[in-house]
């Protein structure tokens, strides 16, 4: 199973891994397993399988951090001959770490380019959240009731915005100012909004 990555922010618009190239610059296909019994198999497309031990394995050149949007990060060259017979997975560890590094920053490159917050609603943000965790260490069920209001209160206030947005702004400029993938700017609009996502 691929290991990815989101933020709660962005989910799965910017969803990250760890992406194979190949020695020609091409990326590989998931490589397909047969299963002990003989009852089928499995695809697995994590970087690490692509070591080459196995004739149908194809062996990666390089590795690099990739995501849903599109973006690629910088490739890190797979050194085989100091790898030895180390296992892939162990010995290209810190290249993976790296990626995860490399997507890292591109999330933060991405919310340099949403739309601003004012310092002064994101503090507030900040400081209430600060209040319900606490409230949670001496009353989880009063914390439970807090974040209730809070759902309501969004519900309530983003019903309006989404509405504006929905009429002020294509959903390619919305999701631009949210640092979202289009489809799921539409579905957050429709869920603030409370119509169909299919209208």
């Amino acid at each position: 199973m691929e290991e990815t990555w989101t933020t709660d922010e962005y989910g799965a618009s910017h969803e990250g891994s760890v992406g194979v190239l190949l020695a020609d610059g091409a990326v590989p296909g998931p490589v397909y397993f047969d299963s002990a019994s003989g009852a089928g198999g499995e695809a697995v497309g994590h970087w690490s399988v692509y070591d080459g031990r196995w004739s149908h394995v194809p062996r990666a050149a390089a590795l690099r951090a990739v995501c849903s949007c599109g973006w690629t990060g910088p490739e890190h060259a797979v050194d085989w001959e100091s790898i030895g017979g180390t296992p892939f997975r162990e010995a290209a560890l810190t290249d993976a770490d790296t990626c995860l590094e490399d997507w890292d920053g591109h999330t933060v490159a991405v919310e340099a380019t949403t739309v601003p917050l004012p310092a002064g609603v994101t503090d507030l943000v900040e400081r209430l959240v600060e209040e319900i965790e606490k409230l949670a260490r001496t009353s989880p069920v009063a914390a439970v009731k807090a974040a209730r209001r809070l759902e309501v209160a969004a519900a309530r206030v983003g019903y309006w915005a989404a509405h504006d947005t929905h009429k002020d702004t294509t959903p390619d400029q919305a999701a631009a100012a949210l640092g979202l993938s289009t489809p799921d700017t539409r579905k957050l609009l429709a869920r603030y909004g409370r119509w169909s996502v299919y209208r």
